[in-house]
């Protein structure tokens, strides 16, 4: 699906319909051979949570509670999971969410430097990429002329900060300088970059093909799996490994070895009452959302039976966790995190998410 059929689709969101609706359904149905997976309980679920989610948006636009109140990743986070049900800015049920998302993102722009950052204790690049990736898949789609050309502006300078952040291994680290580098916040990075080229902004391909280096260089040769940094800072585990793959999609790298391997890697932590991957395994707990939101791309990209036997799983496992209140917690994290996460997880056969295409 490209820019344009995302729009089109957005037509019915500007009618006032739900995501749950027969004419979504059946607009998704005709483009979407997945569509189905998404049965009847589990959008009774999607569309509770999201009243829940929209229920806690501040009046600035933010998300967040505690110490991450105001942070630019879960807000962005959260305005991905109201694009991922259809909605856009000014359209559809929670059009206005996403628009309001939009104005606070840019407002966390440091001066004209680039830089998004707000409400984080720790790892401020995280939160820049999460927060590019969000600017980039909404990028076209206001209507608001003030509010596009600062979104224009702002997202540009943030995709130039990542670029000159980049360092020699290719990868990148916690804050904008190119200094050391680590797997889980490079990947944050390519996949913002990979949206932003998709929206038409100018990405030199030696960025992607020293992120691809990188990426590479921390994949486990004996097991398959992706290591926290090149380096071998710790093994191989479940969501670092989730994070490599994708990251390689981002880099446009699709049926290279370390790809294989790495979904081949993946498939033991196949969610399941019955399987080793599931709620009682340490390794997949260990950033469960985190490690889940790339598995779940990196199998529904993969396709064929990586995807059909991946989804089911993980959707019938977050059903299972989803709380009386619609929400989605895991010990002292953000609970906006969590659900944000768990709907994104939940609707990709939406397949509304541009950055969700190969």
């Amino acid at each position: 699906m490209n820019r344009r059929t995302f729009l089109t689709r957005g037509a019915g969101a500007a009618l006032g319909l739900s995501a749950g609706s027969m004419i979504w359904r059946t607009l998704a149905q005709e483009q979407n051979p997945s569509a189905g997976m998404i049965d009847r309980n589990t959008q009774q679920a999607i569309d509770g949570s999201l009243r829940w989610l929209a229920d806690r948006q501040r009046n600035d636009g933010a998300f967040g509670t505690g110490q991450y109140q105001g942070n630019v990743a879960v807000t962005a986070l959260a305005g991905l999971a109201f694009m991922s049900a259809g909605n856009q800015p000014g359209r559809g049920r929670y059009g206005e969410h996403v628009t309001n998302a939009v104005r606070y993102l840019v407002r966390c722009e440091e001066g004209q430097n680039g830089f998004i950052t707000r409400g984080g204790l720790h790892g401020p690049m995280y939160g820049h990429g999460f927060a590019t990736l969000f600017l980039a898949e909404v990028y076209g789609m206001v209507n608001d002329t003030e509010l596009r050309d600062r979104l224009r502006a702002t997202l540009g300078r943030a995709v130039r900060l990542i670029i000159t952040a980049q360092n020699q291994e290719g990868g990148w680290r916690y804050s904008p300088q190119p200094r050391d580098a680590d797997l889980s916040v490079t990947i944050c990075q390519i996949n913002a970059l990979r949206a932003a080229r998709n929206a038409g902004i100018a990405v030199p391909k030696s960025v992607a093909d020293r992120c691809t280096n990188y990426v590479k260089a921390c994949q486990d040769d004996r097991t398959g799996g992706f290591r926290y940094q090149a380096r071998g800072f710790g093994g191989a585990g479940f969501a670092r490994t989730a994070a490599g793959v994708v990251a390689l999609y981002s880099a446009g790298i699709y049926e290279d070895q370390s790809v294989k391997r790495g979904l081949e890697y993946l498939k033991q932590f196949q969610p399941g009452p019955n399987r080793p991957g599931g709620l009682l395994n340490a390794e997949a707990q260990m950033h469960y959302y985190y490690g889940h939101y790339y598995a779940v791309q990196a199998m529904w990209i993969a396709g064929g039976n990586y995807w059909r036997e991946w989804f089911p799983a993980i959707r019938n496992e977050l059903l299972t966790l989803r709380r009386p209140d619609g929400s989605w917690q895991q010990g002292f994290m953000c609970p906006h995190y969590c659900t944000a996460m768990a709907l994104i997880i939940l609707q990709v056969p939406n397949n509304y998410l541009p950055i969700l295409q190969r």
